[in-house]
């Protein structure tokens, strides 16, 4: 059967599968159940139905159902809500369901009013903490829970530029330089583990380099705001400033090169990083930071390190050794996350092989039957997880992508800031 035609059956199954949050509900899930959660909980459902609704390949009836579920309760705001979470994520999804002018305009509106407030609050108290010379937390800046998502989902609205461009700014100042006890840290150097909290096995904290919760995150918006035109005072200096810290920590292997998931204090002192590569993951391996440096140096008009960039991805995505390290299909830090970026960055590439590494990525999510795929993503109760980041949701999301061979017609894939 053709490559194509497998995936559409693949995600066809796993759409059916998750028809209605009634049929959903019964089931175990192993990140728990909230449905205002973009990540494991109804509005990354919602996500898939919308996707596959705005081509035709779905039902409307369905998106609505799941956007009914994530919305049943009043929306959570303030500074527990972020891009994945709350407010912001129901944004997010209600947005991707518009497609024409009106549609949600009333729920959009009351939302837009929360998330603003909400990231002016946050925007204030951080640059309080950086007067101060306090270090930030991950959750401030990274792009799950912190400012970096915030303003992915303005990107995606594409309204209140004033706010994204105090985002910006923000994100331009947390580039900077700063000076702890004699020593010249980054500015998002971070007193906790990579956990997110303080651990005696980080007693001075570490530089995430991450996409999901290290400086990635903060790299790609700037980034992906500059290749559309939306720009504040030494945006570009800031690109250039943490591609050189990238640089600085790039490792040549057999493999290709690849860039370590964070540096502690002990590492950054010597030099030396730890043993790799690691996973080639989206949330943190060389798939997400390939396709960032892929999408900064298109903003800088760079094409000798989007080559480089480019490459770097190639050789992660046909090196066996780094693949075998790839245990499950999720989007985050499996397959799905593998194929979807490595398909998108070979659309804007300069360089060759790409589209012909995407077979070999998909094989584990087309190579049982559909009906086996989706039995072990969203399993029986007790087991399982339907949503976005982990689950069937974003499984069937890359699916149907690859099947189509066209951009998202949501805007689906701008949470994970790859496009």
């Amino acid at each position: 059967m053709d490559l194509r035609e497998s995936a559409r059956i693949a995600a066809d199954t796993i759409a059916d599968r998750l028809a209605s949050p009634h049929a959903v509900r019964g089931l175990g899930h192993r990140q728990g159940w909230w449905p205002q959660s973009l990540a494991h909980g109804a509005v990354g459902v919602a996500l898939l139905h919308i996707e596959r609704a705005r081509i035709g390949y779905g039902s409307w009836r369905r998106a609505h159902e799941w956007l009914a579920c994530a919305a049943a309760e009043p929306a959570a705001g303030g500074m527990d809500s972020h891009l994945y979470y709350g407010a912001p994520a129901l944004a997010f999804a209600l947005h991707a369901a518009a497609g024409r002018p009106g549609r949600y305009a009333r729920a959009l509106n009351t939302l837009d009013r929360i998330v603003t407030s909400a990231i002016r609050d946050r925007l204030a108290l951080s640059h309080a903490r950086m007067d101060r010379g306090g270090m930030p937390a991950l959750a401030e800046f990274d792009a799950i829970r912190g400012l970096s998502g915030l303003g992915a989902l303005l990107l995606h609205r594409d309204v209140h530029t004033d706010v994204l461009r105090g985002i910006l700014e923000y994100l331009v100042r947390l580039a900077e330089p700063v000076k702890h006890e004699g020593e010249l840290l980054p500015g998002w150097w971070t007193h906790l583990a990579p956990s997110g909290r303080t651990s005696p096995d980080y007693p001075e904290g570490h530089a995430n380099n991450g996409i999901a919760h290290g400086i990635g995150g903060p790299l790609a918006v700037l980034a992906l705001a500059a290749c559309r035109g939306v720009t504040v005072d030494g945006q570009l200096d800031a690109i250039s400033g943490i591609l050189a810290w990238f640089d600085r920590w790039q490792q040549d292997s057999p493999a290709g090169l690849w860039w370590p998931y964070w540096i502690t204090r002990e590492q950054l002192r010597s030099g030396m990083p730890g043993h790799g590569p690691s996973r080639p993951s989206w949330c943190y391996g060389t798939a997400g930071l390939a396709r960032t440096q892929q999408l900064a140096a298109l903003a800088l008009h760079d094409t000798a390190r989007q080559r480089r960039a480019e490459t770097a991805l190639l050789h992660a995505m046909s090196d066996p050794a780094q693949l075998s390290a790839t245990v499950d299909v999720s989007l985050c830090h499996g397959f799905a996350g593998l194929v979807h970026t490595t398909q998108l960055a070979a659309v804007d590439a300069v360089t060759p092989g790409l589209a012909e590494c995407l077979p070999q990525l998909l094989a584990p999510l087309t190579g049982a039957s559909p009906a086996a795929l989706a039995a072990s993503l969203i399993g029986s109760p007790g087991g399982g997880d339907t949503g976005f980041l982990e689950g069937a949701a974003g499984v069937a999301l890359a699916l149907h992508s690859f099947h189509t061979g066209t951009p998202s017609a949501s805007g689906w894939d701008t949470c994970l800031l790859i496009n």
